[in-house]
């Protein structure tokens, strides 16, 4: 079996989402990782079901796959980047962050995307921590079954300094039907367990995958060659448990270069497969 790759669309944000699209297809990727912002999908648009049924031709035209990211920075709220997440101390302001979920949700379930992934949130100063994660749960849960009623994946990811920060943070939830939304440069940042043995460890929990290069303890996404990343190793492990959904590379600093870089990559995972 050959792995799946895809691009993230938060890559390519200097560009049309067509146009970002075809440079996906045209460099031989399987898939996108489309990430719903105001210039991408918007969820908000007053048409987006009807964008929604676009873009839904235009990948089965262009052969690509797709999973649902939800990490635009401003699209809740112009003034306060990421805001609201599910451990906002205002019960309104979850509730917008759930209700986006379930938009975006809404939109898997019309592409056939493989997965939707999302995360949990930065709770901000004098939130008990106790109190933000019973919100969480109970965000999660409301998501996880807003999911399964529509038949879509929905995968957690553990992001660097949010309330769910590392794999045993996810693990420890125990939520049913949870899937892990494994972003493999994370674990070098927090340094809890090398990226292939995570791969290995969480194979039947694994919704999604993201992939990019990254330096120890450092949270930045790097181009391929640039960090610590043993790329093989990552991509032995992803064909050791038979991983058949789609690795997404996210360089979400590189849309200035995004002509480059989309097929860049591609050629340097191919290159790391033979």
């Amino acid at each position: 079996m050959s792995l799946r790759f895809a691009y993230n669309t938060n890559g390519a944000a200097n560009h049309r989402l067509d146009d970002a699209l075809g440079l996906i297809a045209d460099a031989g990727y399987d898939g996108v990782a489309l990430t719903l912002d105001i210039h991408h999908l918007d969820p908000f648009a007053q048409d987006w079901a009807q964008e929604a049924e676009r873009v839904r031709g235009r990948l089965y035209s262009l052969g690509l796959g797709s999973v649902i990211e939800t990490g635009a920075r401003f699209l809740l709220d112009p003034r306060a980047k990421h805001e609201p997440t599910l451990v906002t101390a205002d019960a309104a302001g979850r509730a917008r962050r759930v209700a986006f979920l379930h938009r975006a949700i809404d939109i898997a379930a019309i592409l056939g995307s493989e997965a939707v992934s999302f995360w949990a949130g930065v709770p901000k100063p004098g939130v008990d921590p106790a109190q933000a994660r019973g919100w969480l749960r109970e965000g999660l849960e409301e998501v996880v079954a807003y999911a399964a009623e529509r038949r879509v994946v929905a995968a957690l990811e553990p992001e660097p300094g949010m309330l769910v920060e590392t794999l045993d943070d996810y693990a420890a939830l125990d939520v049913p039907g949870l899937r892990l939304a494994l972003d493999t440069g994370h674990c070098l940042v927090t340094q809890e367990r090398e990226p292939a043995a995570a791969v290995k460890e969480f194979a039947d929990r694994l919704g999604t995958v993201a992939i990019e290069d990254m330096a120890r303890g450092v949270h930045i996404h790097l181009p391929f060659g640039e960090g610590d990343m043993d790329l093989a190793s990552v991509l032995d492990a992803l064909d050791a448990i038979n991983f058949d959904r789609l690795v997404c590379v996210e360089l979400s600093r590189e849309s200035h270069r995004a002509d480059r870089m989309i097929p860049d990559s591609l050629r340097y995972l191919r290159e790391c497969r033979r």
